[in-house]
């Protein structure tokens, strides 16, 4: 497969800054995600998305991106960029093509002036799975075990999920890939639920609220991953009207959290008593409310 370019694949400049990041991201991934988009290919496209957003989002791999383009996974830390494309130009002028790979040590060595041999064990290769958290998961992070399956059978690894972590992102589990010294990439997906909708960091929730609450006003409760809220809904309130919980969203650990929306959702008695029944046949027979006017 072709190698893609990140900025390409969210639709920025090379400029772009981590706001214009996270915008193109979020817009991206609402019409790719898989859960909504059935076309071929969705899930691949999804995929490049979320990859490309978790490394231009964190600033040191964007950094190693921006220097070392597709190979700055391979590369080890603290490596200057001018002696890699010296390496690179001198596996090509040693005939290293076809897809051949040179030994890294011995061309970083050689322009040195050392000409060395790599004794140790290479490196392992990295290792990308997905991993299904909770909302509630990401909203406190903690540690988390998770089981892996391999040709040489099942492992457990322990996993850090940091507060605040969303879809798409990865988490980086060093020397737990595929090899002695190769990385796990862990790329989130939020398990499916039906409490809350979640846009990048802003969750929605549906609060069920009675018809004369919605009338009249009232303050009611709201759940949260963070816990129960009280939320005022203003008198004269409709079915689908938005109330803004301002940071009660998914935390960031860089910057402003996210915000809750509570979506009401009127919700009238399945039986009435004789005597609600009365007053509702009153409040009809006094109301000149039109709803479909």
């Amino acid at each position: 497969m072709a190698a893609q370019n990140y900025y390409e694949i969210l639709g920025v400049k090379r400029t772009a800054s981590a706001d214009e990041i996270q915008r193109a991201y979020r817009k991206l991934a609402r019409k790719w995600h898989p859960d909504v988009n059935t076309e071929p290919g969705a899930e691949d496209r999804f995929k490049a998305i979320s990859e490309a957003n978790e490394v231009l989002s964190d600033p040191e791999m964007r950094k190693k991106y921006d220097a070392f383009g597709e190979d700055f996974r391979k590369v080890p830390d603290g490596t200057d960029p001018s002696m890699w494309n010296r390496a690179g130009r001198m596996a090509g002028d040693f005939g290293f093509g076809g897809g051949a790979t040179p030994n890294i040590e011995d061309l970083l060595g050689g322009l040195f002036g050392g000409g060395r041999r790599a004794t140790g064990p290479r490196p392992g290769a990295d290792q990308q799975v997905e991993i299904e958290l909770s909302i509630e998961e990401s909203y406190h992070g903690g540690e988390r075990s998770i089981t892996l399956s391999g040709p040489r059978g099942t492992r457990s690894v322990n996993v850090n999920v940091p507060v605040g972590i969303v879809e798409g992102q990865r988490i980086r589990v060093r020397g737990a890939g595929g090899g002695p010294a190769g990385d796990l990439f862990l790329t989130v997906r939020f398990a499916g639920h039906g409490r809350y909708t979640v846009d990048g960091r802003d969750l929605s929730v549906k609060v069920p609220v009675a018809p004369w609450e919605a009338a009249l006003g009232a303050k009611v409760s709201v759940d949260t991953p963070g816990g129960a809220a009280t939320i005022k809904v203003p008198a004269g309130t409709s079915s689908g009207r938005r109330l803004r919980l301002k940071g009660r969203g998914l935390p960031n650990p860089q910057g402003a959290a996210g915000d809750l929306f509570a979506v009401v959702t009127i919700v009238v008695p399945k039986e009435l008593t004789e005597r609600e029944a009365e007053l509702f046949t009153l409040l009809a027979e006094e109301s000149s409310f039109d709803p479909r006017a």
